[in-house]
């Protein structure tokens, strides 16, 4: 929830916003002309997801936003206020990587990284959805998130694998664990 504050004379309002962010609380006074993106990086701590182009092109500032994939640049921290928001620091559970992180490292998907935050959660979302999509479907979901560095083969193959070694149930259920086929 967002409550207007007062503007300051020498400067821009503040409001007060009260969020859940990675499953926790968070109770801020933040500028109103913020973005989601300024407010997880500056006022939060939480560097993982990027500043790319700020205009909504690249994906690297994607997050969850009750569940969905935002492009947090874009989105005014106002806006976010009641609402659940996931970074990639929150992928991590119990201490224990995402299946999609364990893959994006093993099949070397990721090259310099910059990009990864924004793939990462925007395919949680997808398995979220789809736990067993098909390649077309991983492509579509990822279309607006920009890799320079690769040429996509081992970021839909990391999606994939997270996929089948999560099983029916998706990836957020069984973390660590490998389906067996038939």
């Amino acid at each position: 929830m967002t409550d207007p504050a007062t503007t300051h004379p020498a400067g821009p309002a503040k409001i007060r916003l009260t969020l859940s962010v990675n499953g926790e609380r968070v109770d801020t006074l933040v500028d109103d002309y913020k973005t989601l993106l300024e407010v997880l990086r500056e006022d939060l701590n939480l560097p993982g997801t990027k500043h790319g182009c700020e205009l909504g092109e690249c994906g690297a500032c994607a997050v969850l936003l009750d569940g969905e994939p935002v492009l947090s640049c874009l989105t005014l921290a106002a806006e976010s206020g009641g609402r659940r928001v996931t970074t990639v620091e929150g992928l991590v559970e119990n201490g224990r990587l995402h299946p999609l992180q364990e893959e994006f490292a093993d099949r070397g998907a990721a090259q310099c990284g910059y990009c990864t935050p924004g793939i990462l959660v925007t395919a949680k979302a997808l398995l979220d959805r789809e736990p067993a999509p098909s390649t077309e479907r991983i492509r579509e979901a990822l279309a607006g998130n920009l890799c320079r560095c690769t040429g996509y083969h081992q970021i839909i193959e990391a999606v994939e694998a997270a996929a089948k070694r999560s099983g029916p149930s998706g990836p957020s259920g069984l973390a660590g664990t490998t389906a067996v086929s038939s």
